[in-house]
């Protein structure tokens, strides 16, 4: 009987101790997760790792390569799926895997799309090809500084140890030149994470310490070997969205690169403790706008294997428990409070310059994150500046260091572009600029308007000194030639004479300031010269000699504007106000011609005071469908010209319809006017839409012409008129294509169509 008791006890002790290292096993078991490249379709794993964390499932390390490497990064800093699928849902994630910025943050300042340029060539004179070809498809400077803003500050925090991140974490990226797979596993979390998702031609290539690198799924789209050979985890979970049977489309430009560049990936798992869960998604690589499809179908796909998984894994975590731990690891991310700045750059003078726009004096060495965004893009705008890369360290103080990596624009730059038209008025558009960087910026540019209709030559030297509110001083000269015809002329038309030709000629100097970073102030004054050939009457011949009127002196501008439309010419979105005050003092003298009632030369002193208003608001989006307000008033105190043409010549135009301004209409001048509109937009397809842009135009008071050939304005208020522009506009990257009928009802042929491609944007005019 002491023999059977004690064997029982014995059992029981040995169950026992099975039963203990059989839980402890099982309650220490690791759970790692693996994501694979795929561009927007890896966006899939969010709705991987949201699935995993409803059943409860912990996740004790993470690696990711390119898209997999943003998603188990935001993962490793604590961000929740949730949190995560809330951000690549967001406008900011939009907008920087397009290569935008959020209109709050763009620096109107230093915009340049006041011409018809529709794509520039930068190069250095020691290379004018070789490296001056473009190595990014979209602007980097948004997707590099939200990368610092989500990952970077954590991983300063850290002290940019991996391994102390809310999960360990490890990404790879390619090192192109030694032709291998490089893991991270410590250094800066952002630039880590931007070094594994730098796609070919999509985004700029970035050094660190000296390697140059590209995007991680070249070599290795799908790391389970890094998860098996850097972190002790019992078992593994991969999420993977792409195969080696990538076939090149003549059509898919990045497909073929990718087809090019990309060596097979072993797709298989490196021990048997694991599984792989394959999201079928139809998303293409760089189809962002539909990230809420990959989401979804990562999550349905890992419902479907939730059953088969929970066989090999016995520990969870429960809601409470996680949250608790997440919100623990984010109270000890620092805030963004910078109190220095370390700049990598060749010269002093260009150090100078960038900490003159970051933190421009000693007391100030306490930036906090609004002042931190606003200063940064305004120093990414400065076009002397080519590459910004930021990272965040720790200082000597225990502050928040802000270290920049700063590369110098190109000294040259073309730009081409101008109108092609179905009416003869067509205009090529070249422009030629010098840019470098020094204690201050500089720039010297030369740009050509050449066409029938309109040509143009001007040029202009502009310095930049750097500052919280950066000074801009200019001086410029411009020639402007207008020459209208008799007809609204189509290719198959003959052009018939000219019957009005206008020569400009001003020089002058402008200073240009910051009002925040979306509108700017300027003081302009300028000498002018003003010569107009034209007829009075419909019927000359050869024989006849046009009037002429020469009006020079001097004028004094100060204009505000307020501009956040998203295009240069047709926006969708956004808003404009733009105030100006002109001051005019000259003197006319008109030559009469063989068809003007007047005899004798007209000499003639004038001044006037000119105010102008213009607002746009496109305040309505509601899925396709946009719609906004437009208007202009004018008020002017300006004397009567000579005669009638002379004096509508110089009077200002009513142009809020772009083509207005090839036409000369003579109804749509008044020194005094109001015009409003509204502008309806629908997105047809994607870079496809229709808009349609209704204006009523209430002159003041209009000038008129009697029967004897004496002018005099008529009766307040009258005159009105409803015009309209009806569109179909093909976004390209370039510019614009588009079919256009106008309607203006006091002209003989109130239609109006045409075919074309670019932008009517033509160089600023003297004072009218």
């Amino acid at each position: 009987m002491y023999k059977r008791t004690n064997l029982r006890s014995f059992w029981a002790l040995i169950f026992s101790l099975f039963f203990i290292l059989y839980s402890e096993c099982y309650a220490q078991q690791k759970i790692g997760v693996v994501l694979s490249g795929g561009g927007a379709a890896g966006v899939a794993h969010v709705g991987v790792l949201k699935a995993l964390e409803e059943r409860n499932i912990p996740i004790d390390y993470v690696v990711g390569t390119s898209a997999g490497a943003l998603v188990a990064s935001m993962y490793a800093c604590g961000y929740s799926p949730d949190e995560i699928e809330a951000y690549v849902l967001s406008e900011p994630f939009q907008l920087m895997v397009k290569g935008d910025v959020e209109v709050q943050k763009k620096f109107y300042f230093f915009d340049e799309s006041n011409s018809s340029s529709m794509f520039n060539i930068p190069f250095s004179k020691d290379s004018i090809l070789q490296k001056s070809i473009p190595m990014s498809f979209v602007n980097p400077n948004y997707f590099d500084f939200e990368m610092l803003r989500i990952l970077g500050l954590t991983g300063a925090s850290v002290g940019k140890d991996f391994d102390q991140l809310f999960v360990p974490f490890r990404c790879v990226a390619s090192d192109v030149v030694n032709k291998k797979t490089v893991v991270f596993s410590n250094g800066n979390l952002n630039e880590s994470v931007r070094a594994s998702m730098t796609f070919p031609l999509y985004l700029n290539p970035i050094r660190i310490n000296g390697v140059l690198y590209f995007d991680g799924g070249l070599y290795d789209n799908f790391p389970l070997n890094v998860m098996y050979e850097e972190f002790p985890a019992d078992f593994i979970i991969g999420s993977n969205v792409t195969k080696n049977d990538i076939r090149a489309n003549e059509n898919d430009f990045f497909g073929m690169i990718s087809s090019m560049m990309t060596t097979p990936t072993n797709y298989s798992l490196p021990c048997q403790d694991g599984i792989i869960i394959e999201p079928k998604t139809e998303v293409g690589t760089f189809d962002f706008e539909n990230v809420k499809q990959a989401i979804e179908d990562g999550y349905l796909a890992t419902i479907k294997q939730l059953d088969s998984l929970e066989q090999f894994i016995y520990v969870r975590e429960n809601k409470d428990s996680l949250l608790l731990r997440r919100m623990n690891f984010q109270a000890k991310v620092l805030p963004i409070r910078i109190t220095s700045v370390k700049t990598e750059i060749v010269k002093k003078n260009e150090l100078k310059y960038v900490n003159l726009f970051i933190l421009p004096q000693k007391s100030q060495r306490d930036l906090g994150k609004d002042l931190f965004e606003k200063r940064y893009f305004r120093l990414a705008s400065t076009p002397q500046i080519d590459f910004l890369y930021p990272n965040f360290g720790i200082d000597s103080s225990g502050g928040l260091q802000l270290q920049l990596k700063i590369k110098k624009a190109k000294e040259f730059r073309a730009d081409f572009g101008g109108l092609i038209s179905s009416r003869a008025i067509n205009t090529g558009y070249f422009n030629l600029t010098y840019r470098n960087i020094g204690r201050i910026s500089h720039k010297l540019n030369a740009e050509s308007y050449f066409g029938k209709f309109y040509g143009s030559v001007r040029t202009c030297y502009e310095m930049v000194l750097p500052s919280v509110f950066p000074v801009s001083i200019s001086g410029y000269f411009t020639l402007n030639r207008w020459d209208y015809f008799r007809s609204f002329a189509t290719f198959f038309e003959d052009v018939k004479p000219s019957f009005l030709v206008q020569n400009e000629a001003y020089a002058g100097v402008k200073v240009k300031l910051p009002l925040g970073n979306n509108a700017r102030w300027i003081m302009d004054a300028r000498y002018f010269s003003l010569e107009d050939d034209y007829y009075q009457s419909n019927v000359f011949t050869n024989k006849d000699t046009a009037d002429f009127t020469l009006f020079y002196g001097a004028a004094l501008k100060l204009e505000y504007t307020k501009n956040s439309l998203n295009k240069k010419q047709f926006a969708t979105e956004g808003n404009l106000l733009q105030v100006k005050a002109r001051y005019v003092n000259g003197y006319e003298r008109t030559v009469p011609g063989t068809t003007s009632i007047i005899q004798d030369t007209i000499e003639k002193q004038h001044q006037w005071l000119s105010i102008q208003a213009e607002f746009q608001s496109l305040f309505l989006k509601n899925g396709p469908l946009h719609i906004g307000i437009h208007g202009k008033t004018v008020l002017n105190s300006q004397s009567l010209f000579a005669n009638y043409t002379a004096s509508l010549l110089s009077m200002p135009a009513f142009n809020l319809i772009p083509d207005m301004e090839t036409i000369f209409l003579p109804e749509y001048r008044a020194t005094q006017y109001v015009g409003l509109g509204t502008n309806l937009i629908w997105d047809v397809f994607k870079n496809i839409g229709y808009r349609l842009d209704l204006y009523y135009y209430q002159p003041i008071v209009q000038l008129q012409q009697n029967i004897d050939g004496t002018i005099q304005y008529g009766k307040p208020l009258q005159a009105n008129s409803l015009l309209a522009s009806s569109s179909f506009i093909y976004d390209t990257p370039i510019g614009p294509v588009r079919a256009t009928l106008s309607y203006f009802p006091k002209q003989e042929s109130p239609w109006f169509f045409q075919v074309c491609f670019g932008y009517v944007l033509f160089n600023e005019r003297a004072v009218r």
